[in-house]
């Protein structure tokens, strides 16, 4: 009778933070705002800050469940953001994306890496490093879905955001990684834990474009007469978990496994199959995570002395720091404050670097709500002046939302 009790107890938190994150997700698009913000605000509204319904500082199995479905949700998430990244369009990406990409990342990550030395005691050098990789972190899906809307996406412009945000997703994952090496080599040479990351992260995306490019193909055109291409989200599945396990063996964050996993399916003629197929899953999963993540957030931390001048400082940062990405495109006739503009939403990725340090205990909860409140704040105010800056600008084309970058 007991272990009935704990499953059902268990299963009613799930339904409830399903049922939650739809709400949220449905009021978050109807006020014309990304449903990640909805899911979010779901979690803040369970969570300690108000109804304390699910309290994830006094874990039990049940919160340790949905902690591990959402990271299920996070794997999915990047498995998805690699499937509908085009390696050619990257390769295509030339010098000016590169450029804005470049400097979005370093920008942030030295001022954010600066500050939080300076400002925030006992933060230390790995916590002042993840601070500032989470501000540097853009969320390409806000800006597209705008761009969209007003036929922006094939401007100038709009080509050199989403080139910029491809790129900008592979590095952030790349410093992920590095994050999670000075986690797991503390006591090592800080140059050596660094560079011996970045190399096999490199390594590790370039070796899984490859076999994709070489194999992958071959093999569903020899297994196609047998039907087994029935077997999607099987297959993809599998794939997927396998490559994010390799990652973290080898020292990489799980979703630079995920993230490479999607690449290679993103090879294939059934490229769209795939993603209509794994669609579903990713309901599921995904705004768990989120929840999971708005859970976390404790508002009343936010009172505290000291953190709303932190937030304002770090969010001055977020936003410099991606403005600044605009002359990047130095040298072509675009509007460099539009481009910085289109960088500037946090998101998806954001949230992730920002559970990351929570769970790596190198941030504390009230530095975590900090930095979820900024990735509410960019996310929130970039729309209204991205369109502004765009006004002017020729373009056409509307993306589709199978085609949309999340």
């Amino acid at each position: 009778m007991e272990e009935a009790v704990k499953i059902s107890y268990i299963l009613v938190r799930i339904v409830i933070i399903l049922i939650a994150a739809k709400i949220g997700g449905y009021i978050a698009e109807k006020l014309k705002q990304p449903s990640v913000l909805g899911e979010l605000a779901a979690g803040i509204i369970l969570g300690p800050s108000l109804f304390n319904f699910i309290n994830p500082y006094e874990p039990d199995s049940a919160f340790q469940l949905l902690h591990f479905l959402g990271e299920i949700g996070v794997i999915l998430l990047l498995f998805q953001i690699g499937l509908e990244s085009n390696i050619h369009q990257l390769l295509k990406a030339g010098l000016t994306s590169t450029l804005v990409a470049t400097i979005g990342v370093a920008v942030p990550v030295a001022l954010g890496f600066a500050y939080s030395m300076y400002a925030i005691a006992d933060i230390g050098f790995n916590g002042a490093f993840l601070i500032g990789a989470t501000l540097a972190a853009t969320s390409v899906g806000i800006t597209m879905r705008v761009l969209s809307e007003i036929k922006k996406v094939n401007s100038h412009e709009g080509k050199i955001i989403l080139g910029a945000a491809v790129i900008d997703d592979i590095i952030g994952l790349v410093i992920l990684s590095v994050v999670a090496g000075l986690v797991s080599g503390a006591g090592q040479s800080i140059p050596l834990v660094v560079g011996k990351t970045i190399l096999f992260s490199v390594i590790f995306l370039i070796a899984s474009i490859w076999l994709g490019i070489r194999y992958l193909p071959k093999m569903y055109t020899i297994t196609r007469p047998l039907k087994i291409n029935r077997t999607f989200v099987f297959s993809s599945f599998v794939v997927m978990m396998f490559f994010a396990a390799v990652a973290d063996v080898i020292g990489l964050a799980t979703i630079v496994g995920a993230f490479a996993a999607g690449l290679i399916f993103e090879r294939l003629e059934e490229k769209e199959h795939f993603q209509a197929k794994i669609q579903p899953m990713a309901h599921i999963f995904v705004p768990i995570f989120f929840v999971v993540a708005g859970l976390y957030l404790d508002a009343k931390a936010l009172f505290l002395p000291g953190m709303l001048p932190l937030v304002f400082a770090l969010t001055i940062i977020a936003v410099v720091g991606k403005l600044v990405s605009g002359f990047g495109a130095i040298g072509t006739k675009t509007s460099k404050l539009a481009i910085g503009i289109g960088m500037i939403p946090r998101g998806e990725v954001g949230l992730i670097f920002s559970a990351f340090g929570l769970a790596a205990s190198l941030i504390t909860k009230d530095i975590y709500s900090a930095l979820v409140l900024v990735i509410m704040i960019t996310t929130i105010v970039t729309p209204p002046f991205l369109v502004r800056a765009m006004k002017n600008i020729k373009g056409t084309g509307a993306i589709s939302e199978s085609e949309q970058i999340l």
